[in-house]
């Protein structure tokens, strides 16, 4: 199944907790109390398979038991903040590598349970972040000829950006976002209040989330993608000398990460300008909005190639202007 909704709105705690139900042993499941159950709020279940985006390993081609161990360390980690996590950087993705894993896991017989569950989270990272789908690839050939016992569950914000075959080989349900009062009985655990500090009222987090609570784990670092992404769209329409100074003020090769959260926030941004321009019944300025999105989506798939940010950015600037968006 493909659990799609809002960025921070808890689609992979969902999945988890499905993977929960169907791992448990009682009657009633999740009883919270069995083997099966502690084992999985543990982290530690070794038939609930748990893959999320990551910074790419130095080793090129790293072995299969060496991905395992990272992967092992970055849930231990998730599990000890209490599943509390910013969202990954624009240059984490789930390589080529790590599909190798999860087919490998795959092919083998369940360790204590019935079945074997499989989580991927932020799935659409399986595509952008590589010169090629090959990880995308390797797991669509999984999900067409799927291992007996298996379940897989695919989270994903960007829905649109998985590969088609892939959305057509599972069921979709869209995670829609909570209420206010939601929010707010999530903000009294104590565990949140120590991660998020000190400095906010609810009244402002409440805000912050918009009914995806996860988007206040991260708000430092998306307010500052979102305040480079309004310059650069006002850049734009600046002309040729405020493109190259723009486009200059991305960094170089090794600012790709920093690059990729900034277009994230564009395409947010875009998003909606051409809502708002939908509905007020400015057709002209939705369409231009939508296009102007598409440049985006091109440019986050060639930032994580071997693409200059400066260069990417004065070319979308202008595909930004000449579209009027």
């Amino acid at each position: 199944m493909l659990l799609h909704g809002p960025e921070g709105v808890g689609k992979q705690r969902l999945a988890l907790w499905i993977g929960q139900m169907l791992l448990c042993t009682a009657d009633e499941a999740p009883c919270g109390e069995c083997q099966g159950c502690r084992y999985v709020l543990a982290g530690q279940h070794p038939d609930l398979y748990w893959f999320f985006p990551r910074p790419r390993l130095k080793d090129a081609e790293p072995d299969i038991e060496q991905v395992k161990e990272e992967y092992d360390q970055a849930v231990a980690e998730r599990v000890k903040e209490h599943g509390l996590y910013a969202r990954p950087g624009g240059s984490e993705g789930i390589y080529r590598y790590v599909a190798r894993l999860l087919v490998q896991r795959a092919a083998l017989s369940p360790a204590i349970a019935h079945r074997k569950v499989f989580v991927i989270g932020d799935a659409e990272r399986m595509v952008p972040q590589e010169s090629s789908p090959e990880a995308a690839n390797a797991f669509l050939k999984l999900l067409e000829e799927p291992p007996a016992n298996t379940t897989f569950i695919l989270t994903s914000s960007e829905p649109t950006l998985l590969l088609p075959t892939i959305k057509s080989r599972v069921v979709s349900f869209r995670v829609s976002r909570i209420t206010d009062d939601e929010v707010r009985r999530f903000l009294v655990q104590p565990e949140v209040r120590e991660r998020l500090g000190a400095g906010t009222t609810d009244d402002e987090r409440v805000l912050q989330a918009a009914g995806a609570p996860g988007r206040m784990l991260s708000h430092k670092e998306q307010d500052a993608a979102f305040a480079r992404a309004r310059a650069f769209i006002e850049a734009a329409h600046g002309g040729r000398e405020r493109w190259l100074r723009t486009a200059f003020a991305q960094g170089g090769k090794g600012a790709r990460g920093a690059f990729s959260d900034v277009l994230d926030a564009v395409s947010v941004l875009l998003h909606e300008r051409g809502r708002a321009a939908a509905i007020s019944g400015r057709d002209q300025a939705a369409v231009a909005a939508a296009r102007a999105m598409r440049s985006v989506e091109d440019a986050k798939i060639a930032a994580q190639q071997n693409v200059s940010p400066q260069l990417l950015s004065a070319r979308l600037m202008r595909d930004i202007a000449d579209l009027g968006a």
